[in-house]
Protein backbone atom coordinates (compact mmCIF):
# COMPACT_ATOMS: atom_id res chain seq x y z
CA UNK A 1 0.00 0.00 0.00
CA UNK A 2 1.75 3.55 -0.83
CA UNK A 3 0.81 6.39 1.16
CA UNK A 4 -2.28 7.92 -0.53
CA UNK A 5 -5.08 8.01 1.21
CA UNK A 6 -7.94 5.77 0.43
CA UNK A 7 -11.19 5.50 1.70
CA UNK A 8 -13.07 2.05 1.40
CA UNK A 9 -17.06 3.19 1.59
CA UNK A 10 -20.50 3.45 0.51
CA UNK A 11 -22.12 6.58 -0.20
CA UNK A 12 -25.43 5.51 1.66
CA UNK A 13 -24.14 5.03 4.94
CA UNK A 14 -23.71 8.03 7.01
CA UNK A 15 -20.83 6.88 8.67
CA UNK A 16 -18.74 6.82 4.94
CA UNK A 17 -20.64 10.38 4.05
CA UNK A 18 -19.31 11.59 7.63
CA UNK A 19 -15.70 10.22 6.94
CA UNK A 20 -15.83 11.78 3.43
CA UNK A 21 -16.80 15.11 5.16
CA UNK A 22 -14.56 14.97 7.67
CA UNK A 23 -11.52 14.13 5.07
CA UNK A 24 -12.44 17.27 3.16
CA UNK A 25 -12.92 19.56 6.02
CA UNK A 26 -9.07 18.52 6.81
CA UNK A 27 -7.86 19.38 3.35
CA UNK A 28 -6.36 15.19 3.08
CA UNK A 29 -6.71 14.63 -1.01
CA UNK A 30 -8.21 10.70 -1.22
CA UNK A 31 -9.43 8.19 -3.39
CA UNK A 32 -12.51 7.17 -2.99
CA UNK A 33 -13.56 2.93 -3.30
CA UNK A 34 -16.97 2.28 -3.33
CA UNK A 35 -16.28 -1.17 -2.25
CA UNK A 36 -20.04 -2.24 -3.32
CA UNK A 37 -19.52 -1.06 -6.86
CA UNK A 38 -15.68 -2.14 -7.43
CA UNK A 39 -15.33 -5.74 -5.46
CA UNK A 40 -12.29 -6.38 -3.69
CA UNK A 41 -10.21 -9.89 -3.90
CA UNK A 42 -9.32 -11.81 -1.42
CA UNK A 43 -5.97 -10.43 -1.08
CA UNK A 44 -6.77 -6.38 -0.92
CA UNK A 45 -8.98 -7.95 2.09
CA UNK A 46 -6.43 -9.64 3.30
CA UNK A 47 -4.10 -6.41 3.30
CA UNK A 48 -6.81 -4.30 4.65
CA UNK A 49 -7.13 -6.59 7.46
CA UNK A 50 -3.03 -6.34 7.83
CA UNK A 51 -3.67 -2.57 7.74
CA UNK A 52 -5.96 -2.59 10.25
CA UNK A 53 -4.51 -5.23 12.48
CA UNK A 54 -7.62 -7.11 13.07
CA UNK A 55 -8.57 -10.99 12.24
CA UNK A 56 -11.61 -10.63 9.37
CA UNK A 57 -13.92 -11.04 11.62
CA UNK A 58 -13.59 -7.88 13.46
CA UNK A 59 -14.21 -5.67 10.43
CA UNK A 60 -16.90 -7.84 9.20
CA UNK A 61 -20.56 -6.90 9.52
CA UNK A 62 -22.11 -9.80 11.19
CA UNK A 63 -25.41 -8.41 11.74
CA UNK A 64 -25.70 -8.66 7.77
CA UNK A 65 -28.65 -10.76 6.53
CA UNK A 66 -26.43 -12.40 4.43
CA UNK A 67 -24.41 -13.32 6.88
CA UNK A 68 -26.91 -15.17 8.53
CA UNK A 69 -28.44 -16.60 4.77
CA UNK A 70 -25.09 -17.49 4.51
CA UNK A 71 -24.81 -19.82 7.53
CA UNK A 72 -22.26 -17.77 9.42
CA UNK A 73 -21.82 -17.58 12.91
CA UNK A 74 -18.71 -15.65 14.94
CA UNK A 75 -18.17 -19.21 16.41
CA UNK A 76 -16.60 -20.55 13.05
CA UNK A 77 -13.88 -21.86 13.10
CA UNK A 78 -12.16 -21.14 9.51
CA UNK A 79 -9.06 -19.92 8.35
CA UNK A 80 -8.31 -16.27 7.95
CA UNK A 81 -8.10 -16.60 3.99
CA UNK A 82 -11.68 -18.91 3.87
CA UNK A 83 -13.40 -15.53 5.63
CA UNK A 84 -11.35 -12.79 3.37
CA UNK A 85 -12.80 -14.95 0.60
CA UNK A 86 -16.29 -14.70 1.96
CA UNK A 87 -15.81 -11.34 2.31
CA UNK A 88 -14.72 -10.37 -1.17
CA UNK A 89 -17.73 -12.72 -2.67
CA UNK A 90 -20.03 -10.35 -0.45
CA UNK A 91 -18.98 -6.93 -0.07
CA UNK A 92 -21.56 -5.60 2.19
CA UNK A 93 -20.05 -7.53 4.57
CA UNK A 94 -17.07 -5.52 4.80
CA UNK A 95 -17.05 -3.08 7.43
CA UNK A 96 -17.34 0.83 6.47
CA UNK A 97 -15.75 3.72 5.75
CA UNK A 98 -12.05 2.17 6.02
CA UNK A 99 -9.33 4.85 5.65
CA UNK A 100 -5.84 3.56 4.71
CA UNK A 101 -2.48 5.26 4.80
CA UNK A 102 0.44 3.76 4.08
CA UNK A 103 0.54 0.79 6.25
CA UNK A 104 -2.27 1.80 8.57
CA UNK A 105 -5.91 1.71 8.24
CA UNK A 106 -8.91 2.80 10.82
CA UNK A 107 -12.62 1.84 10.65
CA UNK A 108 -14.43 5.28 11.13
CA UNK A 109 -16.35 4.05 13.89
CA UNK A 110 -16.73 6.52 15.31
CA UNK A 111 -15.87 9.08 12.50
CA UNK A 112 -12.70 10.94 14.23
CA UNK A 113 -10.85 7.45 14.55
CA UNK A 114 -10.01 7.69 11.03
CA UNK A 115 -7.15 10.38 11.84
CA UNK A 116 -5.38 7.66 13.79
CA UNK A 117 -3.83 7.10 10.31
CA UNK A 118 -2.17 10.67 9.62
Amino acid sequence: MSDNVVIYHNPRCSKSRAAVKLLQEKGVEFQEVLYLETSLTSCEVEGLARALDLHPLEFMRTKEKVFKELGLSKDDVREPGQWFKIMADNPILIERPIVVKGQKARIGRPTERILEVF
